[in-house]
Protein backbone atom coordinates (compact mmCIF):
# COMPACT_ATOMS: atom_id res chain seq x y z
CA UNK A 1 0.00 0.00 0.00
CA UNK A 2 1.38 3.50 -0.85
CA UNK A 3 2.00 6.43 1.41
CA UNK A 4 -1.29 7.97 -0.05
CA UNK A 5 -3.38 5.10 -0.20
CA UNK A 6 -2.64 4.80 3.34
CA UNK A 7 -3.18 7.94 4.58
CA UNK A 8 -6.58 7.74 2.26
CA UNK A 9 -7.65 4.84 4.66
CA UNK A 10 -6.92 6.43 8.08
CA UNK A 11 -8.57 9.66 7.07
CA UNK A 12 -11.88 7.05 6.08
CA UNK A 13 -11.48 5.61 9.23
CA UNK A 14 -11.26 8.64 11.25
CA UNK A 15 -14.21 9.78 9.30
CA UNK A 16 -16.27 6.73 9.89
CA UNK A 17 -15.31 6.66 13.77
CA UNK A 18 -16.09 10.37 14.13
CA UNK A 19 -19.77 9.73 12.09
CA UNK A 20 -20.72 6.27 14.56
CA UNK A 21 -20.20 8.38 17.48
CA UNK A 22 -21.85 11.60 16.17
CA UNK A 23 -18.62 13.77 17.46
CA UNK A 24 -20.23 16.65 16.70
CA UNK A 25 -23.10 15.60 19.54
CA UNK A 26 -21.22 13.92 21.70
CA UNK A 27 -18.37 17.09 21.66
CA UNK A 28 -21.60 18.89 22.89
CA UNK A 29 -22.66 16.47 25.14
CA UNK A 30 -19.00 16.53 27.09
CA UNK A 31 -19.30 20.44 27.18
CA UNK A 32 -22.11 20.03 29.45
CA UNK A 33 -20.64 17.61 32.00
CA UNK A 34 -17.25 19.76 32.10
CA UNK A 35 -19.70 23.04 32.81
CA UNK A 36 -21.83 20.53 35.59
CA UNK A 37 -18.33 19.27 37.00
CA UNK A 38 -16.63 23.32 36.99
CA UNK A 39 -20.15 24.18 38.89
CA UNK A 40 -19.82 20.97 41.28
CA UNK A 41 -16.22 22.56 41.82
CA UNK A 42 -15.47 24.98 45.15
CA UNK A 43 -13.14 26.93 43.58
CA UNK A 44 -10.03 26.34 40.83
CA UNK A 45 -7.40 25.76 43.62
CA UNK A 46 -9.85 22.36 44.24
CA UNK A 47 -10.27 21.28 40.47
CA UNK A 48 -8.47 18.33 39.73
CA UNK A 49 -7.33 18.51 35.95
CA UNK A 50 -6.84 14.85 35.91
CA UNK A 51 -10.41 13.94 37.14
CA UNK A 52 -11.61 16.58 34.50
CA UNK A 53 -9.71 14.05 31.72
CA UNK A 54 -11.44 11.41 32.70
CA UNK A 55 -14.80 12.75 32.55
CA UNK A 56 -14.34 14.62 29.23
CA UNK A 57 -12.92 11.03 27.57
CA UNK A 58 -15.50 9.07 29.09
CA UNK A 59 -18.14 11.09 28.93
CA UNK A 60 -17.23 10.71 24.70
CA UNK A 61 -17.34 7.20 25.03
CA UNK A 62 -20.76 6.86 26.64
CA UNK A 63 -22.21 8.98 24.32
CA UNK A 64 -20.05 8.03 20.96
CA UNK A 65 -20.95 4.20 22.33
CA UNK A 66 -24.77 4.94 22.49
CA UNK A 67 -25.09 6.73 19.22
CA UNK A 68 -23.27 3.45 17.37
CA UNK A 69 -25.68 0.89 19.63
CA UNK A 70 -28.59 3.33 18.36
CA UNK A 71 -27.07 3.57 14.39
CA UNK A 72 -26.66 -0.33 15.07
CA UNK A 73 -30.39 -0.76 15.76
CA UNK A 74 -31.63 1.77 13.02
CA UNK A 75 -29.53 0.90 10.26
CA UNK A 76 -32.30 -0.69 8.02
CA UNK A 77 -34.11 2.79 8.94
CA UNK A 78 -30.80 4.89 8.83
CA UNK A 79 -30.82 3.65 5.08
CA UNK A 80 -34.17 5.00 4.07
CA UNK A 81 -33.76 8.90 5.10
CA UNK A 82 -31.56 11.53 3.45
CA UNK A 83 -29.70 12.70 6.22
CA UNK A 84 -28.73 9.27 7.41
CA UNK A 85 -27.95 6.79 4.83
CA UNK A 86 -24.21 8.18 4.58
CA UNK A 87 -23.64 6.27 7.84
CA UNK A 88 -20.79 3.87 8.07
CA UNK A 89 -23.16 0.97 8.92
CA UNK A 90 -26.04 2.01 6.41
CA UNK A 91 -24.06 3.20 3.50
CA UNK A 92 -22.07 -0.34 3.75
CA UNK A 93 -18.48 0.88 4.74
CA UNK A 94 -18.56 -0.46 8.09
CA UNK A 95 -19.79 -4.15 9.07
CA UNK A 96 -22.13 -4.36 11.89
CA UNK A 97 -19.79 -6.45 14.06
CA UNK A 98 -16.87 -3.63 13.76
CA UNK A 99 -19.97 -1.09 14.89
CA UNK A 100 -20.65 -3.67 17.97
CA UNK A 101 -16.95 -3.82 18.70
CA UNK A 102 -16.68 -0.02 18.97
CA UNK A 103 -19.96 0.28 20.49
CA UNK A 104 -18.75 -2.44 23.01
CA UNK A 105 -15.04 -1.03 23.67
CA UNK A 106 -16.86 2.44 24.06
CA UNK A 107 -18.81 1.15 26.67
CA UNK A 108 -16.32 -0.78 28.94
CA UNK A 109 -13.84 2.29 28.36
CA UNK A 110 -16.35 4.74 29.06
CA UNK A 111 -17.34 3.21 32.07
CA UNK A 112 -14.36 2.20 33.75
CA UNK A 113 -13.03 5.48 33.55
CA UNK A 114 -16.16 6.97 35.01
CA UNK A 115 -15.79 4.39 37.67
CA UNK A 116 -12.47 5.89 38.92
CA UNK A 117 -14.03 9.11 39.35
CA UNK A 118 -16.78 7.68 41.70
CA UNK A 119 -19.39 4.92 41.24
CA UNK A 120 -22.62 7.37 41.35
CA UNK A 121 -20.62 8.47 38.12
CA UNK A 122 -20.61 5.46 36.46
CA UNK A 123 -24.08 4.59 37.25
CA UNK A 124 -25.60 7.59 35.82
CA UNK A 125 -23.36 7.16 32.37
CA UNK A 126 -24.64 3.21 32.27
CA UNK A 127 -28.29 4.14 33.04
CA UNK A 128 -27.73 6.82 29.88
CA UNK A 129 -26.41 4.18 27.75
CA UNK A 130 -29.39 1.99 28.87
CA UNK A 131 -32.18 4.62 28.12
CA UNK A 132 -30.87 5.79 25.09
CA UNK A 133 -30.46 2.31 23.13
CA UNK A 134 -32.94 0.13 25.03
CA UNK A 135 -36.15 2.56 25.53
CA UNK A 136 -35.64 5.54 23.50
CA UNK A 137 -34.21 3.91 20.23
CA UNK A 138 -37.27 1.61 19.81
CA UNK A 139 -39.78 3.79 21.42
CA UNK A 140 -38.96 6.14 18.23
CA UNK A 141 -41.04 4.47 15.74
CA UNK A 142 -43.95 3.71 18.02
CA UNK A 143 -44.93 6.88 19.99
CA UNK A 144 -43.79 10.46 19.99
CA UNK A 145 -43.18 9.90 24.14
CA UNK A 146 -40.02 8.77 22.43
CA UNK A 147 -38.75 11.92 23.06
CA UNK A 148 -40.21 12.25 26.63
CA UNK A 149 -38.50 9.32 27.05
CA UNK A 150 -35.22 10.16 25.46
CA UNK A 151 -35.29 13.55 27.60
CA UNK A 152 -33.76 11.24 31.01
CA UNK A 153 -30.92 10.20 29.09
CA UNK A 154 -30.39 13.73 27.22
CA UNK A 155 -30.56 15.52 30.60
CA UNK A 156 -27.85 13.60 32.44
CA UNK A 157 -24.55 14.87 30.84
CA UNK A 158 -24.95 18.76 32.91
CA UNK A 159 -25.85 16.51 36.27
CA UNK A 160 -23.40 13.95 35.84
CA UNK A 161 -20.44 16.82 35.94
CA UNK A 162 -21.75 17.95 39.42
CA UNK A 163 -21.66 14.30 40.53
CA UNK A 164 -18.61 13.74 38.70
CA UNK A 165 -16.93 16.59 40.91
CA UNK A 166 -18.94 16.35 44.11
CA UNK A 167 -19.62 12.72 44.37
CA UNK A 168 -23.31 13.40 45.59
CA UNK A 169 -26.44 13.99 43.63
CA UNK A 170 -28.91 16.42 46.00
CA UNK A 171 -31.03 19.53 44.91
CA UNK A 172 -28.11 20.89 42.79
CA UNK A 173 -27.33 18.50 40.24
CA UNK A 174 -30.99 17.39 40.56
CA UNK A 175 -31.71 21.56 39.17
CA UNK A 176 -29.04 20.56 36.26
CA UNK A 177 -30.48 17.83 35.00
CA UNK A 178 -34.45 19.76 35.20
CA UNK A 179 -32.84 22.65 33.25
CA UNK A 180 -31.09 20.59 30.34
CA UNK A 181 -34.54 18.19 30.60
CA UNK A 182 -36.88 20.45 29.83
CA UNK A 183 -34.69 22.08 27.41
CA UNK A 184 -34.77 18.63 25.30
CA UNK A 185 -38.24 19.47 24.20
CA UNK A 186 -38.20 22.59 21.97
CA UNK A 187 -34.88 21.47 20.78
CA UNK A 188 -35.87 18.02 19.49
CA UNK A 189 -39.62 19.37 18.05
CA UNK A 190 -37.82 21.74 16.52
CA UNK A 191 -35.57 18.97 14.61
CA UNK A 192 -38.36 16.70 14.11
CA UNK A 193 -40.19 19.64 12.35
CA UNK A 194 -37.79 20.98 9.47
CA UNK A 195 -36.88 17.29 8.97
CA UNK A 196 -40.48 15.84 9.34
CA UNK A 197 -40.33 14.63 5.66
CA UNK A 198 -37.62 12.64 6.21
CA UNK A 199 -38.25 11.22 9.70
CA UNK A 200 -41.64 9.92 8.11
CA UNK A 201 -39.63 8.13 5.41
CA UNK A 202 -38.39 5.62 8.28
CA UNK A 203 -41.51 6.32 10.67
CA UNK A 204 -40.33 8.02 13.27
CA UNK A 205 -42.77 9.89 15.43
CA UNK A 206 -40.73 13.01 17.40
CA UNK A 207 -43.55 15.88 17.26
CA UNK A 208 -46.18 15.11 20.43
CA UNK A 209 -49.44 16.07 17.80
CA UNK A 210 -47.99 13.65 15.08
CA UNK A 211 -47.85 17.06 12.83
CA UNK A 212 -46.52 20.78 11.87
CA UNK A 213 -49.21 21.96 13.40
CA UNK A 214 -50.38 24.53 15.58
CA UNK A 215 -50.52 22.13 18.77
CA UNK A 216 -46.84 21.45 18.10
CA UNK A 217 -46.04 24.86 17.97
CA UNK A 218 -47.61 25.54 21.34
CA UNK A 219 -46.22 22.84 22.93
CA UNK A 220 -42.67 23.92 22.22
CA UNK A 221 -43.84 27.12 23.89
CA UNK A 222 -45.27 25.77 27.06
CA UNK A 223 -41.87 23.98 27.68
CA UNK A 224 -39.66 27.04 26.56
CA UNK A 225 -41.42 28.78 29.58
CA UNK A 226 -40.84 25.99 31.73
CA UNK A 227 -37.16 25.89 30.46
CA UNK A 228 -36.82 29.72 31.63
CA UNK A 229 -38.43 29.08 34.92
CA UNK A 230 -36.18 26.25 35.73
CA UNK A 231 -32.67 27.95 33.99
CA UNK A 232 -33.53 30.99 36.73
CA UNK A 233 -34.23 28.54 39.87
CA UNK A 234 -30.81 28.58 40.97
CA UNK A 235 -31.45 32.68 41.53
CA UNK A 236 -34.20 32.12 43.79
CA UNK A 237 -31.42 30.57 47.13
CA UNK A 238 -33.72 27.14 47.49
CA UNK A 239 -30.83 24.83 45.66
CA UNK A 240 -28.26 24.66 47.92
CA UNK A 241 -24.49 25.72 46.33
CA UNK A 242 -26.23 26.13 43.14
CA UNK A 243 -26.42 29.92 42.68
CA UNK A 244 -26.92 32.72 40.78
CA UNK A 245 -26.42 36.44 40.80
CA UNK A 246 -29.45 38.74 39.79
CA UNK A 247 -27.51 40.40 37.42
CA UNK A 248 -26.91 36.43 36.05
CA UNK A 249 -30.43 35.77 36.63
CA UNK A 250 -31.01 38.91 34.52
CA UNK A 251 -28.45 37.62 31.40
CA UNK A 252 -30.72 34.51 31.63
CA UNK A 253 -34.20 35.55 31.66
CA UNK A 254 -33.14 37.59 28.34
CA UNK A 255 -32.06 34.45 26.91
CA UNK A 256 -34.93 32.83 27.75
CA UNK A 257 -37.20 35.48 26.45
CA UNK A 258 -34.68 35.27 22.91
CA UNK A 259 -35.16 31.66 22.80
CA UNK A 260 -38.99 31.80 23.17
CA UNK A 261 -39.34 34.69 20.69
CA UNK A 262 -38.66 31.84 18.15
CA UNK A 263 -40.86 29.63 19.64
CA UNK A 264 -43.23 32.39 19.32
CA UNK A 265 -42.03 32.76 15.68
CA UNK A 266 -42.39 29.06 14.17
CA UNK A 267 -46.55 28.94 16.14
CA UNK A 268 -46.89 31.90 13.91
CA UNK A 269 -44.83 31.05 10.85
CA UNK A 270 -45.29 26.54 11.03
CA UNK A 271 -42.13 26.47 8.56
CA UNK A 272 -39.25 24.23 8.40
CA UNK A 273 -36.95 27.65 8.72
CA UNK A 274 -38.94 28.46 11.79
CA UNK A 275 -37.94 25.43 13.19
CA UNK A 276 -34.07 25.42 12.05
CA UNK A 277 -33.74 28.77 13.34
CA UNK A 278 -34.86 27.56 16.29
CA UNK A 279 -33.16 24.45 16.67
CA UNK A 280 -30.19 26.54 16.20
CA UNK A 281 -31.16 29.26 19.00
CA UNK A 282 -31.49 26.21 21.35
CA UNK A 283 -27.69 25.44 21.34
CA UNK A 284 -27.08 27.91 21.84
CA UNK A 285 -28.94 29.02 24.18
CA UNK A 286 -28.00 26.06 26.34
CA UNK A 287 -24.09 26.74 25.84
CA UNK A 288 -24.76 30.61 26.84
CA UNK A 289 -26.85 29.38 29.67
CA UNK A 290 -23.77 26.67 30.95
CA UNK A 291 -20.99 29.55 30.16
CA UNK A 292 -23.21 32.34 32.54
CA UNK A 293 -24.14 29.96 35.26
CA UNK A 294 -19.91 29.04 35.19
CA UNK A 295 -18.86 32.65 34.83
CA UNK A 296 -20.88 34.15 37.86
CA UNK A 297 -19.94 31.14 39.76
CA UNK A 298 -16.05 32.23 39.49
CA UNK A 299 -16.26 36.04 38.95
CA UNK A 300 -18.32 37.01 41.64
Amino acid sequence: MSASQSTLSLKTVYIDFREITKARLAVSVVFSSVAGFMLGIYDFQSLDWMVLLKLAIGGYCMVGASNAFNQIIEKDLDALMDRTKGRPVPAGRMTQTTALFIAAFLTIVGLVLLYTINGKTAMFGAISIFLYTSVYTPLKTMTSLSVFVGAFPGAIPFMLGWVAATGEFGIEAGTLFLIQFFWQFPHFWAIGWFLYEDYEKAGFFMLPTGKKDKGTALQVILYTIWLILASLLPAFGYTGRLFVTPIAAGIIFLLGLWMLFYGVKLYQLRTAKAARTLMLVSVSYITLLQLVYIFDKFLR
